[in-house]
């Protein structure tokens, strides 16, 4: 059999794209959204948005005249609202077109922001838990609007019937949701209750839900921040206790958001724990009093991390799925302004509340150092009380440099653990400025407290601070450190003999990572040398520091070493002295290393039973 030939397209053609309604359907409803409870929110949000509209046309009813009504039985689910209701034609135009919404339509497209929906979608998330969709509606914008029925199916297929006025005796809509029996979990009476307080606990409009047994009312109160209080404190304590019972946690403090421009109002709530450096928390978001997501982590910067917020704006603009906020320029300058009701609260906590800002700083210094690094206010505001690790204990940098009026600073923590004993010993005071912001911080000092210095602590620095040994001393032990430089020079490793404090301690290691990480290149360079690899890490190559093993002759276990005269215990001991002093660095050990260890304990073990025997 010879099929027609397809006449050809004259070049230029427009042509319409074949859109597969069932398997649109299933995209939408199936994959635009994370999770089968949130038709109820939909159902809702379209709810709410029809009252808005109902109260547009009739400015003048009563608060509370209009609501929404959920029903629950096991065998449907059912939410009737007393909004504006739909006619025939607003049916085959907006229930039947995907992606058209009716709060598009001209004669209310200027309160268009007073909506939740602004997508035509919502509807389709019911088929998440049902195959069917019973809509029954009636137009509030003609006094004898006849009631229309509208019945779409998962298929993609739908059908509409007019109906007597009676059918729903006043305006509103109606949607009734036989569901499957895979979806249960979401659609029993208790389940659907506590979605609605989720999703709705702050709406505006009057909810209500009836499981067969009498109808409970799902908002009986308006927000905590729209309630009068006879006090202050009273007030405090309400929006403290509300936070508790939202985030699970009793807040270090609460601070109070508005933000009029946008209609926006909550609380931020100070966290009582450290938390991770960089780690966001997810924050609870309403729109128009409908719960948008509890995981907005975008409403605050990065560096706000010591905060949980529940907000309820008017102006944020939700994405298609209404599970997060459309990143535009009213998001971005929302973020601004609450990240400044944020410095403001650190502000007032250090002007006026030092107990609070000490409990604050405990918790949270790594967030407030953070923010002090971009923040020159708060810098100047609270870099003088940041805690550091230094040479004398965890302290606040004002009160280091009382002591100290030249602050010096490690570049990394294994060089702070190195030296910090010596320099302790040899009166230098040291800050540890490997972590996160420190050493930024510490050198920003002077533009507080002019009369600090700051300086970065080299190997020189503190081997200038050691005394050296009378000249008959060292000439006596020079066998010892040529025997000792000889042994460690597989390490580049130097060794000296000096005087200092502690006298417990018999050995220093001086070294830095740069220096190790210039020796490693350099050795690469002559192993791979001829090589491609080779030319490239020996253009690289500088004159690498050696290490310096710095013995201390107060020591007594180093006097007694640097007058041995037998050659390989003299070995033995400055690898035990150059491993012991590696240890106390505390930095990760290179095998050679630990195999150095391990050997110069077992062969000085040796020496002291082939002694004793």
């Amino acid at each position: 059999m010879t099929l027609p030939e397809t006449p050809p397209t004259p070049a230029g053609t427009d042509r319409t794209f074949q859109v597969d309604l069932r398997g649109l359907v299933d995209l939408l409803s199936h994959h635009l959204y994370s999770s089968p409870r949130v038709y109820l929110r939909e159902l809702l949000q379209n709810a709410v948005d029809a009252l808005t509209a109902r109260h547009t046309l009739e400015p003048d009813a009563p608060a509370g005249s209009f609501g929404i009504r959920l029903y629950a039985d096991g065998a449907r689910v059912r939410v009737e609202d007393d909004g504006v209701g739909l006619t025939e034609a607003d049916v085959h135009t907006f229930l039947a077109t995907i992606g058209r919404s009716s709060k598009r339509a001209e004669k209310i497209a200027e309160q268009r922001a007073d909506f939740i929906g602004q997508f035509g979608i919502g509807l389709l998330s019911c088929f998440l838990v049902a195959d069917e969709i019973h809509v029954l509606s009636r137009s509030a914008r003609t006094p004898d609007a006849p009631t229309v029925e509208w019945r779409g199916r998962g298929d993609g297929s739908y059908t509409v019937r007019v109906l007597p006025a009676t059918a729903r005796p006043r305006p509103g809509t109606t949607v009734t949701l036989t569901p499957r029996s895979d979806a249960g979990e979401w659609t029993r009476p208790g389940q659907v209750h506590s979605l609605a307080r989720h999703f709705g606990s702050l709406l505006r409009h009057p909810v209500t839900f009836d499981d067969g047994t009498g109808a409970a009312c799902v908002n009986p109160e308006p927000a905590p921040w729209a309630r009068t209080y006879p006090t202050p404190g009273a007030r405090s304590r309400a929006l403290a206790a509300y936070g508790k019972e939202v985030f699970g946690f009793e807040p270090l403090d609460t601070i109070e958001l508005d933000l009029p421009a946008v209609g926006l109002k909550g609380i931020a709530c100070v966290l009582p724990e450290t938390v991770p450096a960089g780690r966001r928390h997810g924050h609870r978001v309403h729109v128009k009093g409908m719960l948008l997501s509890e995981q907005a982590e975008e409403i605050l910067p990065e560096w706000a991390f010591f905060v949980r917020c529940v907000v309820d704006a008017e102006s944020l603009r939700p994405t298609a799925s209404r599970e997060s906020l459309y990143e535009d320029d009213t998001l971005a300058a929302v973020r601004d302004a609450l990240a400044e009701r944020l410095r403001a609260w650190i502000a007032r906590a250090a002007a006026s509340d030092p107990g609070l800002l000490h409990r604050f700083l405990q918790a949270h210094h790594l967030a407030v150092k953070s923010l002090a690094v971009h923040d020159d206010e708060i810098l100047r505001m609270l870099l003088p009380w940041l805690p550091f690790e230094t040479t004398d204990g965890h302290t606040t940098l004002d009160e280091f440099a009382r002591t100290h009026r030249t602050v010096l600073v490690t570049s990394s923590v294994e060089e702070f653990r190195q030296v910090a004993a010596i320099a302790s010993a040899a009166g230098l005071g040291v800050v540890n400025g490997g972590y996160t912001y420190d050493r930024e911080l510490v050198h920003r000092l002077p533009e507080i407290r002019p009369e600090a210095s700051v300086a970065d602590l080299d190997p020189a620095t503190l081997t200038a601070h050691l005394d050296p040994v009378d000249r008959e001393t060292e000439l006596a032990a020079a066998a010892y450190l040529a025997q000792a430089r000889d042994a460690l020079a597989v390490f580049d490793c130097d060794v000296a003999l000096r005087t200092f404090q502690p006298a417990s301690a018999p050995a220093l290691l001086v070294d830095s990572r740069e220096a190790r990480h210039e020796r490693t290149r350099s050795q690469l360079a002559r192993e791979q040398e001829g090589g491609l690899w080779g030319d490239i890490l020996g253009a690289l190559r500088q004159e690498a520091p050696r290490a310096q093993l710095i013995l201390n002759q107060l020591n007594p276990l180093v006097r007694t070493a640097v007058a041995i005269d037998e050659p390989e215990l003299a070995r033995t001991s400055a690898e035990a002295l150059y491993g012991q002093a590696a240890l106390l660095s505390r930095r990760p050990l290179r095998p050679a290393e630990s195999s150095l260890i391990n050997r110069s304990f077992l062969d000085l073990l040796a020496h002291a039973l082939r002694k004793d025997s």
